[in-house]
């Protein structure tokens, strides 16, 4: 179950409904995320695979982080590791994240917090359960996106928001049959409290069976439409999705989702993450923990970073080895 919740969603604001002229988005592709590993070792869904990139611009990866109950010393996260051209996003369903960076940043999210990391120039950092969840175990489920910076924000200072879980702006369908956390962006004139260099929107929606969400959405952004758990379908041509799909969408002002009247025991909603952005246009040089816009400039990523020069792993931490793998 989402970690933010209301009991009573008749009692948000509203999301408008459609108008005339409303251009409701088809579906141009669904996709199944494939599972693997990542850091030290912990599940993942690579929510993205096989999706050109020119679709997803201005996002490029995205890990759907469990969700696992872990037993007592299972729990694991990465060790420190560079990145540098890109901005990194964390957002918590249930459990507990530890994160620190080699410029000062970092702090523990929780249930629904969200960590933004734009890693603008270089940065060292690590991401880790706290020592007393690795000792007992638990429920963690999270999600990782990855938000490309254009050409003139690669070299950007680095940044660290911390977005505790009731700074999320709440909002609800015309019929409360939606609840709907604004993370980041403008949704019907409610704006999250993420700060985007990239014009973007992330909305985590919980969809209850059988109701419909139309949800307005800048025309100039690409719309996607991932889903952390239950079944419904996307779209205005109504194509079927489940846990671990990715809906991508064409044009249009508005994003179809409806829950599925039965859905599983586990899932008693429909649940998904909505993503968009205005497209960035430009080349794209990536490999592992670097994004950039030619390869002489990925070269340098990686010199820079056998160097020492995107920062220093802070005394307290300086045991552990820099990782110079592709790390979360």
């Amino acid at each position: 179950m989402p970690a933010v919740t209301v009991e009573d969603t008749t009692t948000l604001p509203r999301v408008p409904l459609p108008g005339p002229g409303t251009v409701r988005r088809r579906t141009r592709s669904v996709t199944t995320a494939p599972s693997g590993l990542e850091g030290e070792g912990f599940p993942v869904r690579r929510a993205f695979a096989g999706v050109d990139l020119r679709d997803l611009d201005p996002f490029l990866h995205m890990d759907q982080m469990g969700e696992v109950e872990y037993a007592p010393g299972e729990p694991r996260g990465t060790s420190w590791h560079p990145h540098r051209g890109f901005e990194t996003v964390t957002y918590i369903l249930d459990g507990t994240f530890e994160h620190a960076d080699s410029h000062g940043g970092g702090g523990t999210i929780s249930d629904g917090d969200t960590q933004w990391m734009t890693a603008g120039g270089g940065v060292l950092h690590v991401e880790r359960p706290p020592e007393h969840l690795v000792a007992s175990g638990g429920l963690f489920h999270g999600l990782q996106l990855w938000v490309n910076l254009p050409r003139a924000q690669k070299w950007v200072q680095p940044r660290y928001q911390d977005l505790r879980a009731d700074r999320s702006v709440l909002l609800a369908s015309p019929d409360a049959g939606a609840l709907l956390r604004v993370i980041a962006g403008d949704v019907a004139g409610h704006r999250g409290p993420g700060s985007t260099y990239t014009p973007m929107a992330m909305v985590h929606a919980t969809v209850s069976p059988g109701a419909t969400l139309d949800l307005p959405w800048d025309p100039s952004f690409n719309a996607l439409v991932y889903v952390l758990s239950g079944a419904g379908s996307v779209g205005i041509d109504g194509a079927p999705v489940r846990t671990g799909r990715l809906a991508v969408l064409g044009p249009g002002d508005t994003v179809t989702v409806r829950g599925a009247v039965r859905q599983e025991s586990r899932t008693p909603a429909l649940d998904v993450v909505v993503l968009g952005g205005r497209p960035i246009r430009e080349p794209i040089a990536m490999y592992g923990p670097f994004v950039m816009n030619t390869r002489q400039e990925l070269l340098d990523a990686f010199a820079d970073s056998r160097a020492g020069r995107l920062g220093s792993i802070p005394a307290t931490y300086a045991h552990a080895a820099v990782r110079g793998g592709t790390g979360q």
